[in-house]
């Protein structure tokens, strides 16, 4: 269980964030969403989260590219919450296209958003960790930042650097009892992977024939979170159905 602990989960409003949110949240930690979602939206659903689970959930809108606007934002949740415990990076976006049409902006988007945004929150995170010498990093990475996918060199690139990140935080902040994780994702049923194309086609490369829910994630995610995994560090735990065998 979670109780008494803060988790911030960015890209918490819809699909894998929400999932983890209300995974965390049901487990009894208190949750701060950041999401560039309307605030009326994002208010809806931490006020849904306090009905259902009966803890403290407030949410927060941050571009996680912008430096100084997440170690503001962290700020304010510590202030608001009395600390955190436990930070899932799930901010993502696509700009998907064939790498020799990709335009410039739309490969420095997705790097900035994906795998700096992962960094800054981690930096902004980080002191507090160290200071009370507990912490559970959790980084959303992708099976395309393990194999590679066509029209993805931008996310493949970010989900790679994700993974290259956790690994070095994880030997960083180790002696400090924090611990640092990534979860690669195959083809889960959300709006991104209807983007993609047909679920037919996912379908044949996947070895279970069936599509991940964002529940399946989030139930690892809460794992990650949880004290049973607190001698796991470093890892890069794929969740596909088999894809990436």
């Amino acid at each position: 269980m979670l109780n008494g602990k803060t988790a911030i989960v960015t890209g918490g409003f819809r699909g894998i964030g929400a999932a983890i949110a209300d995974k965390l949240a049901s487990l009894g930690a208190n949750v701060a969403i950041i999401d560039m979602a309307e605030p009326d939206a994002m208010a809806e659903v931490t006020s849904n989260l306090e009905s259902a689970h009966n803890i403290k959930a407030a949410a927060y809108r941050c571009d996680v590219s912008d430096t100084e606007m997440c170690k503001e934002t962290v700020a304010r949740i510590t202030e608001d919450f009395g600390g955190v415990d436990i930070l899932v990076n799930n901010a993502g976006i696509t700009r998907d296209n064939l790498v020799v049409t990709m335009e410039e902006a739309d490969f420095d988007s997705v790097i900035d958003v994906n795998l700096k945004g992962c960094f800054n929150m981690i930096k902004a995170c980080g002191r507090g960790f160290i200071r009370k010498k507990y912490g559970k990093i959790i980084n959303i990475a992708s099976i395309s930042g393990l194999t590679g996918l066509p029209g993805q060199a931008n996310y493949s690139a970010s989900k790679a650097g994700i993974i290259g990140l956790t690994k070095a935080v994880a030997k960083e902040l180790g002696g400090k009892n924090v611990c640092c994780n990534a979860i690669a994702p195959g083809f889960i049923a959300t709006q991104m992977t209807q983007d993609l194309g047909s679920e037919e086609d996912f379908l044949k490369m996947i070895p279970l024939k069936k599509l991940g829910r964002p529940e399946d994630v989030a139930n690892l995610a809460a794992f990650l979170a949880d004290e049973a995994s607190d001698y796991i560090t470093g890892e890069v735990i794929r969740i596909d159905g088999g894809l990436a065998m």
